[in-house]
């Protein structure tokens, strides 16, 4: 993720080239059709980009995804859209991801572009944490463009900027964080380090750092939950989603929620496209189907065990922290609520306690109004039933942004779920 052409889809693109996913006969093509198109350097980003109008424009619109192996582990590529339009695509992405990888363009003027206020380095950084990503890569990239050439005191002024605001938004800059200079174009320090190029970085280069990395407790035993994040026909109807908790196996009898439909997963495929028989948390698949029409599933819909499925419900509490809001808040207020792959409209119903941000203890009154800065517990309704848990039930399903005119106005916590009924 990252501000718009900070070259995203050019880093995946090579990766898949380095790594051996796309052939040179495939990238020598796309390097032909995009020097016809007078967009020689955009080739690499051509093995994500893979829609027309992207390809145009060369702005990822959708996040796309992309697949391949290191001698050590399997990988899933999401490369989310950096435009501002597009965030609530990008928050998708996000709640998809293990750790995020933040790409900043060290190249005069981009760098400063993205980083000031509307740029999108720092909504990025805020909604990749909101969405679950605890652990940042910050790739330095571009740092072979002829503004910079590889130029430490240029990395250094980068890194000394992002820290502080990295360590506001919640990363240690200690344990969390790890920065590196590589170029996506030529392919520097993505796969091997380059030290001709780069001598005074001694850090691992991007593979090496991923392979080593720790991935998080994996809830394989936990009851199945699957946020659903596509939905598509093909000779049937096919869901795309990440296992959040649990394991799944072919032959399986699930529930989707809220319309509690019983289904049958009949097939389950990997990121190849290859038919396997069981998957576990942490996996990106695709599952076929069936006894349910496409249309009678949406995104942010949860596939889920018989015995135990998901929450549903119209009314929650939830703790808000708002974040860029000019006015004050009050009880009414209407927002587009995104958690997990749903997006959904929703109202606070009713503001119940401030929460003080030094001593972290709530108000008894409940206040009349909340402002930018604030914490507050707060009672939100939704417009139709959506899937939720507490955040301390399972993370994935209890954390979400509202937003409002196009900005993330808070981020918030779901601390109880009401029964509709109530």
């Amino acid at each position: 993720m990252g501000h718009v052409d900070a070259g995203k889809s050019t880093m995946g693109g090579n990766i898949l080239y380095l790594t051996g996913m796309v052939d040179k006969r495939t990238l020598e093509k796309y390097e032909r059709e995009a020097k016809d198109a007078g967009r020689e350097s955009w080739y690499l980003s051509w093995a994500l980009d893979t829609n027309t109008e992207e390809r145009a424009k060369g702005k990822t619109v959708e996040t796309g995804r992309a697949y391949f192996e290191t001698d050590k582990r399997r990988y899933t590529i999401l490369d989310a859209p950096g435009h501002k339009n597009f965030v609530p695509s990008m928050i998708q992405g996000a709640s998809q991801a293990d750790i995020g990888v933040l790409v900043i363009s060290a190249r005069k003027g981009e760098f400063e572009t993205g980083y000031e206020r509307g740029g999108q380095t720092r909504e990025h950084t805020m909604l990749a944490k909101t969405s679950g990503i605890n652990k940042m890569v910050v790739a330095i990239n571009k740092m072979d463009d002829p503004t910079v050439n590889w130029d430490k005191a240029r990395y250094d002024e980068i890194v000394g900027k992002l820290t502080p605001f990295m360590k506001q938004t919640g990363f240690n800059p200690k344990t969390d964080i790890h920065f590196m200079p590589l170029s996506g174009f030529s392919g520097a320090n993505i796969k091997d380090r380059d030290t001709k190029v780069c001598p005074w970085y001694d850090g691992p280069s991007l593979l090496e750092f991923l392979d080593d990395y720790k991935t998080t407790d994996r809830k394989l035993n936990a009851p199945l939950m699957i946020p659903i994040s596509e939905k598509y026909k093909d000779m049937g109807t096919i869901v795309v989603g990440k296992i959040e908790a649990g394991h799944l196996k072919k032959g399986q009898q699930v529930v989707i929620m809220p319309n509690k439909h019983n289904t049958e997963v009949t097939a389950i495929y990997d990121e190849t496209e290859n038919e396997i028989e069981q998957a576990m948390c942490g996996d990106n698949i695709r599952m076929r189907l069936k006894g349910i029409e496409e249309d009678e599933i949406m995104p942010g819909f949860v596939l889920c065990s018989k015995k135990n499925p998901v929450k549903t419900t119209t009314q929650f509490e939830a703790q808000l922290a708002i974040l860029d809001h000019k006015n004050i808040i009050c009880a009414g207020y209407t927002a587009v609520l995104h958690i997990h792959a749903a997006a959904e409209e929703v109202q606070i119903s009713a503001l119940l306690h401030l929460i003080d941000k030094k001593t972290g203890k709530k108000t008894r009154k409940p206040p009349q109004f909340v402002k930018q800065g604030q914490k507050a517990i707060a009672r939100i309704e939704t417009s139709g039933p959506i899937c939720i848990e507490t955040f301390e039930k399972l993370p994935q399903l209890g954390r979400f942004t509202l937003r409002d005119e196009g900005k993330t106005v808070a981020i918030g916590k779901v601390t109880k779920v009401l029964d509709p009924s109530e």
